[in-house]
């Protein structure tokens, strides 16, 4: 017998009882402040490995080698693979959530301090890309294990009526955590905007390096890890604790439900269409002459669409519909592909020895916004669609697999997106020198001969060409899919239920 949702129809009246709850916010502050800081936290280590692609584009590594480190975001993709783990073994005394909680953010500050010692020597001479996969990779690693276990609390922690600000804090958090170690780090490491804006005396270097960032957060790290482990107490769940078995047997009916698998097959699929724009137009920009701080400084830009949006769309993604605004959103998402590449043919006519008027700046900033609202709003949607259908008594596990096929589908896409950019690309052979050995593959070819006193014409770009590749199959999606993802949000609650194991 299925189970009837929001207002229920009996004898043809609705019950007054069975009216869905209005939110209030209120009495669940405290809870809303300590899990959008918790998010903070484990957006600092995405941060981190976000700036080393944008270092390693100035370094003249390939686009191949770019794909090799992309592989340290994927932690977040494959999570599900100890989910029930972390769901399902922990100190009954302790919590079930911190019990992996404090552990997880322990050892990511231990590690950012071991790590900020050898940092430097990663990053100069012959740059090591597999090294510093590892390293990152292990770091994300941890924080996926503390997103695991923050997003099953997020399900107890908040009342009922309150549980969709999940999202919402998940989204400000991280967004803020990933500005601080991203964008805020790479201008104050930059000795040139130091100079410019913060500075009376000019120096050679930024105001902090990586070393010391790291430093400082793995510090911060341990202190507030001791903090929440002592003044947060967790409120107990009526759940049995079965092992560790069971958790991957629900895990399996959780994915053997219909509606689960059409769910997971639309969203695996679902990012392709934007998937070049995501990886590789950043990249672009800084070869086209744009200084890397000057990337992250853009988006200074937007933060406070990223941080506001969420709140605004939470009054509406907590309804029965929150993904219509992932699928009214998506058309809008995939023409920002046409207009980027546009931005990054123009990037290297308007601007010379990486001067660009400021008309420029603001182009692309106001593009920059837009295309961050498109963004979040897809991101707010989707989660709060999770947060809705998920089953609280495996909510661990359960978020954790609809978060991973989320994070999934960026990351198979990107990765191989980065990877195809010059097997896409079409470049002449090394001109304007006699060394007949110089080529024109790849970045470090492409370096050599500018340094024998050469230059390369590129007649192709792999980066049009999935773009236009990505648009396609994006609009392939919408048709395809829309009608069947629709039909998600219609379905009862049992569908989304598993049986008792």
């Amino acid at each position: 017998m299925q189970r009837k949702s929001h207002m229920e129809q009996e004898n043809g009246e609705l019950t007054l009882e069975d009216a869905p709850k209005m939110s209030n916010w209120r009495k669940d502050r405290g809870n809303i402040i300590l899990l959008t800081f918790l998010y903070v936290l484990q957006g600092i280590p995405l941060g981190l490995a976000g700036t080393i692609p944008i270092m390693l584009q100035g370094m003249g590594v390939s686009y191949k080698e770019q794909a090799v480190f992309s592989f340290v975001y994927w932690p977040f993709a494959i999570k599900l693979l100890w989910a029930p783990v972390v769901d399902s073994l922990y100190v009954r005394t302790f919590g079930r959530r911190k019990s992996w909680l404090l552990p997880s953010q322990y050892l990511i500050g231990i590690f950012m301090i071991m790590l900020s010692y050898n940092i430097s020597g990663l990053l100069e001479g012959k740059i090591n890309v597999p090294v510093l996969t590892v390293y990152f990779f292990a770091l994300n690693l941890l924080a996926a294990t503390q997103d695991i276990a923050v997003d099953g609390w997020a399900l107890t922690m908040l009342s009922k009526d309150n549980v969709g600000f999940a999202s919402t804090c998940n989204s400000i958090g991280q967004t803020a955590g990933y500005f601080i170690a991203f964008t805020v780090f790479m201008a104050l490491e930059s000795a040139d905007f130091c100079n410019k804006y913060l500075r009376f005396t000019p120096s050679d270097t930024g105001i902090v390096d990586l070393a010391g960032f790291l430093y400082f957060w793995g510090i911060l790290f341990l202190v507030v890890t001791t903090l929440v482990g002592l003044l947060k107490h967790e409120r107990q769940e009526n759940v049995s604790q079965n092992g560790v078995f069971v958790a991957y047997k629900q895990l399996y009916w959780i994915t053997k439900l219909p509606a689960i698998r059409m769910y997971i097959l639309g969203v695996l699929t679902a990012k392709i269409g934007f998937a070049a724009v995501d990886a590789v137009t950043g990249l672009k920009l800084i070869e086209g002459g744009i200084p890397r701080e000057t990337i992250a400084f853009l988006a200074l830009a937007a933060v406070p669409i990223q941080v506001v949006l969420p709140a605004v769309l939470s009054h509406f993604t907590t309804g029965p519909r929150p993904l219509d605004f992932f699928l009214n959103t998506y058309p809008v998402r995939l023409m920002f592909g046409l207009v980027f590449i546009v931005v990054v043919w123009w990037t290297p006519q308007v601007g010379e020895g990486g001067n660009f008027p400021l008309y420029y700046y603001a182009i692309v900033v106001s593009l920059f916004i837009l295309h961050q609202v498109a963004v979040y709003a897809m991101f707010v949607a989707i989660m709060a669609f999770h947060a809705k259908i998920s089953d609280p008594t495996i909510g661990g596990t359960y978020m954790t697999l609809l978060n991973t096929v989320s994070n999934l589908a960026a990351q198979w896409s990107s990765t191989m997106m980065l990877w195809f950019v010059d097997p896409f690309s079409y470049y002449s052979d090394c001109e304007g020198t006699s060394d007949t050995a110089l080529g024109c593959y790849n970045a470090p070819q492409r370096e050599e001969c500018f340094k024998a006193g050469g230059h390369c014409t590129t007649y192709i770009d792999g980066y049009y060409i999935e773009v236009i590749i990505t648009i396609l199959l994006g609009i392939l999606w919408i048709w395809l899919a829309r009608p069947r993802m629709q039909r998600l949000q219609t379905l009862d609650d049992s569908a989304w239920s598993i049986p008792h194991v």
